[in-house]
């Protein structure tokens, strides 16, 4: 749901804010960078949210600790461990995931309407 939702906000951003002509002026690359740029950023959104619990789980999952044992042993800090390339990992292939979506669309005639 998170990824729909960031998706979502990030795309109205960049058509309210960044790319401001009306949007069947932009080229279909256009829009489909535009997509794959707010799926990354919607990625990135997502791994930041889940990362601790994801750490915690996966820490319980090797062990037999509870989860306020581990949350103890690891820390505040501790939890954080690894973002950077689950950041890299998820933002990207949730990036790739709504390039893929609107360029299906886009082929089916169902996309953007463009001028170009």
């Amino acid at each position: 749901m998170a990824k729909f939702y960031f998706f979502e906000i990030v795309k109205q951003y960049f058509y309210a804010n960044v790319f401001t002509a009306p949007k069947e002026t932009y080229s279909k690359g256009t829009h489909l960078s535009i997509t794959f740029a707010s799926g990354y950023i919607a990625g990135v959104a997502c791994a930041i949210v889940s990362h601790p619990a994801d750490t915690v789980v996966s820490k319980m999952g090797k062990s037999t600790k509870s989860a306020g044992e581990i949350l103890s042993e690891l820390g505040f800090a501790g939890v954080w461990g690894g973002l950077g390339t689950r950041i890299i990992m998820i933002g990207t292939l949730t990036g790739l995931q709504w390039w893929i979506y609107d360029t299906f669309k886009t082929m089916a005639g169902l996309g953007i309407k463009t001028n170009k």
